[in-house]
């Protein structure tokens, strides 16, 4: 577990930090209903830049995350991304702890029955 993977402290000690930031998030979410996809494609999906896709991929993959497959089509560059079997597994973790988390946090208090005005 990298120290970017998990924090001390609270709810959410469990919960994978690489996979929760937004765009990586959102990518992990994308690969995952899919077996790949084309770089262009996911950029367009998430609406990052290209180069923030670069970077957060580039985490993904060296934690081993995303597989990243290079390849020509014709003259053309085409980038495929995947989750790696490891990547999927830390992603239905991340699901599950996630589901736990929310199903665990406390009702907040019913305000409906207040009479005072504000």
């Amino acid at each position: 577990m990298s120290a970017e993977t998990a924090q001390p402290g609270g709810p959410l000690t469990e919960i994978d930090r690489l996979i929760h930031e937004p765009a990586r998030y959102n990518i992990m979410a994308l690969l995952y209903v899919v077996d790949r996809a084309e770089f262009l494609f996911v950029q367009n999906q998430t609406g990052l830049t290209a180069g923030n896709l670069s970077a957060h991929t580039a985490k993904l993959e060296a934690a081993g995350y995303v597989e990243v497959t290079k390849r020509f089509v014709g003259k053309k560059p085409k980038t495929l991304l995947a989750l790696s079997s490891q990547g999927r597994t830390a992603f239905e973790q991340y699901r599950k702890k996630m589901a736990q988390v929310l199903s665990e946090m406390p009702s907040p208090p019913d305000h409906s029955a207040r009479t005072d005005e504000v």
